[in-house]
């Protein structure tokens, strides 16, 4: 079971910062099946920069996976947000717009806490 400290779940691992080999050691830890996915997200990123001669495909990167690590350290973030992925395939429309709120609102709280808000 993970520590609670003021009500608040402790993360599994600190928060890594924002480089690759940062990232691919906390996405090994938390979430090892996404590695692969990492690592071609991490192509096409950098693919993208070289074809648009932009840095910003690769700062993209950097941000979407600080934020699936930053849900992933947390168990219960994670756990609501799997859950609410799930609930997206049900029949019934208010299930649907309930996963679509809980999904919104931790991937922009995950968002904040990647930017450092």
């Amino acid at each position: 079971m993970v520590a609670q400290r003021d009500g608040r779940e402790e993360a599994l691992i600190p928060m890594p910062e924002l480089t690759l080999p940062a990232l691919r050691k906390a996405v090994a830890t938390v979430v090892p099946s996404r590695l692969p996915e990492l690592f071609a997200d991490m192509e096409k990123a950098f693919t993208q920069a070289g074809e648009d001669d932009s840095i910003v495909p690769i700062r993209m990167f950097y941000r979407q996976w600080g934020e699936i690590v930053e849900i992933e350290r947390h168990p219960e973030t994670a756990r609501r947000l799997h859950a609410a992925e799930r609930a997206m395939a049900d029949e019934d429309p208010e299930v649907r717009a309930r996963a679509i709120r809980e999904i919104g609102d931790i991937v922009r709280a995950a968002g904040r806490a990647v930017a450092g808000e």
